[in-house]
């Protein structure tokens, strides 16, 4: 187990932290809009963060990952930044990041903010002179340009789909026209743009000066490019092979050049910072080179997020994952929910996923949560197993805001309520990922349940009441204090990243850590066996003799 340090002599210095650190963290993710929000104003905002470091430190994570907080035009939920090195007006100042900052070093908590550098918005300074400047100029460079086909260029370059839906290219008027692989107001950078590379690691820099440990790095396999003057059609895009590293956008081997870069920048402090690669590749061994020491260092393993509640297909994650972090000397990451897909809780409440794209589940989105039939009490029982297998697991977990009180997807919202891009882009297919955004319950009661003074931006249901901190806080059975006592028992019981399997039944998961540390997880509907030891933490009620279906056990073995 990696060691926090505090000093006793001043209890407002930063604690000193070992290098690898983030190894086995315990890293929860904050969507900054929908924390807390200390102004009233229905947005969440860093000072409604800072107002929550004590939440945070009892419910005993290591770091916290801060989702975007720039100033942006929320055309992507803050993903379109207008400005790298500021504070959007809304969610506060510099002054308040620092103060954020201090707050969450004082309890011991590391800082982890996300960097959007695929794209800017195009509201950012360098997009605006791209505008106004002549085809072929220095500030159009920055950027992806191409001309139109057609006569006057009034045709796109091709016929690209970008990933919200609607076309990938958008004209400038002059027969020209930007690539932006999401929406229109996320242009895409040019990264063979020698400005370019030097203005991020400037940013890099900005944020690790005052404080910030590491980075979530955004659609990290994107930045490099290569567009031939003939480009292909869409079809003939989709075709190219992936697993190669020769795809025209996607996972190119040359975006490991820029990434070894930032690894420069990253070891010029002490202890170094880090990075996880938001990597989706194909096959799942091309995030080691991400994940590799003269890279970012990790990438996000989302094989388990993807995957049923199954024994079988948890198990061949696990070990697969295992593997590749062996072989790329980085560790691996586990996580179930993020702001991007629906919530595991409520995925593992509807049939299983087969072959429906991403998580999203979207037959019921597009039902308002009606249809399939959500079996709620299910999906929480399987969520709670799954979290508490996971954080047994060597590597670092990857906690998203309110899956510790067993929050499930808002399917209903209104469609004036939403925000997400993805829905206004693809009407009928695709209600997107707000469900998963409204902001968490604080308080049993109120307009928005304590997380502010004002309704919140997005509508918070009637059923998140009972599901809030304040209910949850003093029932000895609630997910909020199973997350409590798991995060506190691992930071006791974790030591190396070991870990070997035990003989179980077809149903059932059985492996051991190191210091006697067992977890055993029924996957089935019958129970099973309870092994022999210590019960430390059940994720559900058992007895002696039995393990229940649907539930995972902690065990301490006897010497």
């Amino acid at each position: 187990m990696t060691e926090l340090l505090t000093s006793t002599a001043d209890a407002a210095a930063p604690p000193r932290i070992d290098a690898d650190w983030w190894r086995q963290a315990t890293v929860y993710q904050i969507y900054p809009r929908s924390f807390a929000d200390a102004n009233g104003d229905g947005i969440g905002d860093l000072p409604g963060i800072t107002s929550r470091v004590d939440y945070l430190a009892r419910l005993g994570v290591d770091a916290v990952w801060l989702s975007p907080f720039y100033p942006s035009a929320l055309a992507d939920g803050g993903y379109d930044v207008d400005d790298y090195r500021n504070v959007d007006p809304r969610l506060g100042t510099l002054a308040d990041f620092d103060a954020m900052i201090a707050a969450l070093h004082a309890a011991g908590i590391r800082l982890i903010v996300d960097i959007v550098p695929n794209h800017s918005s195009d509201r950012h300074e360098w997009f605006r002179q791209a505008l106004a400047s002549p085809k072929g100029s220095p500030e159009r460079d920055r950027y992806v340009f191409r001309d139109g086909l057609g006569a006057n260029g009034e045709l796109p370059p091709a016929d690209w789909t970008s990933m919200f839906g609607g076309p990938a290219w958008e004209p400038v008027g002059d027969g020209q026209w930007y690539l932006h692989l999401f929406a229109p107001e996320q242009p895409d950078f040019n990264w063979r743009n020698k400005e370019v590379r030097e203005d991020f690691l400037t940013t890099l820099r900005f944020w690790s000066d005052r404080g910030v440990d590491g980075f979530r790095v955004d659609v990290a396999h994107a930045l490099a490019k290569h567009l031939p003057e003939d480009l292909p059609s869409e079809a003939e895009l989709q075709a190219m092979d992936r697993a190669t590293g020769t795809h025209l956008l996607w996972d190119r081997d040359e975006v490991h050049d820029i990434y070894a870069d930032w690894r420069a920048v990253f070891d010029e402090y002490d202890p170094p910072r880090i990075a996880v690669a938001e990597a989706w590749v194909n096959p799942p061994s091309r995030r080691a080179r991400y994940a590799s020491a003269s890279g970012l260092g990790q990438a996000f393993n989302f094989d388990l997020l993807e995957a049923d509640f199954d024994a079988a297909a948890f198990r061949g994650i696990i070990v697969d994952n295992l593997d590749q972090a062996a072989a790329s000397g980085s560790s691996t990451t586990w996580v179930f929910s993020n702001h991007d897909v629906v919530r595991h809780a409520t995925r593992y409440g509807l049939p299983p996923n087969g072959d429906r794209p991403r998580v999203h589940n979207r037959a019921w989105l597009l039902s308002g949560g009606a249809e399939p039939a959500l079996d709620a009490a299910a999906g929480l029982r399987r969520a709670r197993a799954a979290t508490l297998l996971m954080l047994a697991l060597p590597g670092s977990a990857y906690l998203y805001q309110g899956e510790e009180l067993g929050l499930g997807e808002v399917a209903a919202i209104p469609a004036e309520s939403r925000q997400d891009p993805t829905f206004f882009r693809s009407p009928g297919v695709d209600v997107g990922r707000d469900g998963c955004r409204v902001p968490i319950p604080w308080t049993a009661a109120g307009d928005s349940f304590g997380f502010g003074t004002a309704d919140a931006h997005l509508p918070q249901p009637e059923w998140f009441g009972a599901l809030s901190v304040e209910a949850q806080s003093e029932d000895p059975s609630s997910t909020l204090n199973l997350y409590r006592e798991a995060l506190a028992l691992r930071h006791r019981l974790q030591t190396d990243e070991s870990l070997t399997w035990a003989d179980s039944a077809e149903e059932v998961l059985h492996f051991r850590r190191a210091n006697g540390w067992e977890a055993v997880a029924n996957f089935g509907t019958t129970a099973v066996p309870l092994p022999a030891g210590e019960v430390l933490l059940a994720s559900g009620p058992i007895d002696a003799a039995a393990l229940p279906p649907e539930t995972t056990v902690w065990i301490k073995a006897g010497s």
